[in-house]
């Protein structure tokens, strides 16, 4: 089957790879119909993770069940399913208790799988013509009768909608409050998604990139470009002074200022004087126990200067940590059946899987316009 292989650093290639196959039985494959890349993979493409070359990329997948194990019983061949990025068991003390990002049994020896992503198993990505499946039963989602209707959205429940939501829920969002969101890329649009579902009274995002600030606009949100004033200072202003109830974090360690420098702590310690005192604080862009490539020694070694005493003085909480896809994919499939939710307006392109080397190329390099790629195995 041909499959998107990571090469090294900015080099990924389509290539003919070993086809996806039941190896236990309570495996299934699925025949991938749209997967999609995410911001997450570009930390692998641009080498600053340890993704081994030869691996295969894509957490983000969506498609129709060809083969099951003899041990699977709820999902049948011919089935349309969304497949969670992150892999559980169902049957692990934090599977139990709806923490399936954080699974004890799928990948011994770590607290989480996770198909085609660095330090989370052997698992081959879905950025293919198939994917392997384990515990199917449990890992897949089964999408409605509308499911080739509305494809690109619940292409996102497999990732970005759900972690943009887990982001309102780490800060504590309750209706009426306002938020402030760092990142208009895919996983930040999504948390403004989630925020205005969620009845907040005010949702600011914070970006520097036009075409990212105008989808914000286009679903009721205030665009702040942290490339014309202090961020910190517009969210203040629009807040008459006291900050947000809640902020979101949805840009990660790779975090640049307005001319291009990467400062990691940029967007943690924004949040700090963004929100209000005693606010919420939710983090969901990646943050790694080590970076070799970091822009100091603190972030070599996965560390930050954060502001405490200003956090500590201000009464504030932090959430962090991936979302746990399973708790949310169920509901968010329900409202996007029900016609009150459509996460797809932020995709940009819809490309077959050959044209992928090229789509990695625009999307790290944040040309305009390249907001979200899908990409289409079986186009």
């Amino acid at each position: 089957m041909k499959a998107v292989v990571y090469n090294g650093p900015r080099d990924v290639k389509v290539k003919n790879v070993p086809d996806a196959k039941i190896e236990q039985p309570n495996d299934v494959v699925v025949k991938i119909t749209t997967t999609n890349i995410c911001g997450s993979d570009l930390h692998m493409y641009e080498g600053r993770t340890d993704f081994k070359p030869g691996g295969v990329f894509g957490h983000e997948n969506t498609g129709e069940v060809v083969e099951v194990g003899p041990g699977i019983s709820r999902i049948k061949k011919g089935d349309h399913v969304s497949l969670p990025f992150n892999i559980g068991c169902g049957f692990c003390k934090n599977c139990e208790a709806g923490l399936t990002a954080f699974c004890l049994t799928v990948y011994p020896g770590m607290a989480g799988a996770a198909y085609g992503f660095a330090d989370m198993g052997p698992f081959p990505g879905g950025q293919a013509e198939y994917l392997r499946v384990p515990y199917g039963d449990f890992n897949c989602l089964r999408l409605p009768d509308d499911a080739r209707e509305k494809q690109d959205d619940y292409a996102l429940l497999s990732d970005i909608f759900p972690t943009g939501w887990h982001c309102t829920r780490l800060a504590g969002l309750q209706p009426g409050e306002s938020v402030v969101i760092y990142g208009a890329g895919p996983v930040g649009l999504m948390a403004a998604l989630a925020a205005t579902i969620q009845g907040a009274s005010k949702v600011m995002v914070v970006d520097r990139h036009p075409d990212r600030l105008a989808l914000a606009e286009k679903i009721g949100c205030i665009p702040i470009d942290d490339s014309k004033a202090s961020p910190v200072e517009q969210v203040l202003a629009q807040t008459r002074g006291e900050g947000a109830d809640r902020g979101c974090e949805c840009v990660g360690y790779q975090c640049h200022e307005p001319h291009g420098r990467e400062i990691p702590n940029l967007t943690m310690n924004n949040l700090v004087g963004s929100v209000r005192f005693t606010g919420g604080i939710g983090v969901v862009g990646i943050f790694l126990p080590k970076d070799p490539g970091g822009a100091d020694q603190l972030a070599k070694q996965g560390e930050i200067a954060f502001d405490m005493g200003l956090f500590w003085f201000k009464g504030q909480s932090i959430g962090t940590g991936q979302a746990n896809i399973k708790h949310y994919n169920r509901h968010l499939r329900n409202l996007i059946h029900a016609g009150r939710a459509k996460p797809s307006w932020i995709i940009s392109h819809r490309l077959p899987l050959d044209q992928a080397p090229n789509a990695y190329q625009h999307f790290d390099a944040r040309d305009k316009g390249w907001t979200k790629v899908v990409l289409k195995p079986a186009a």
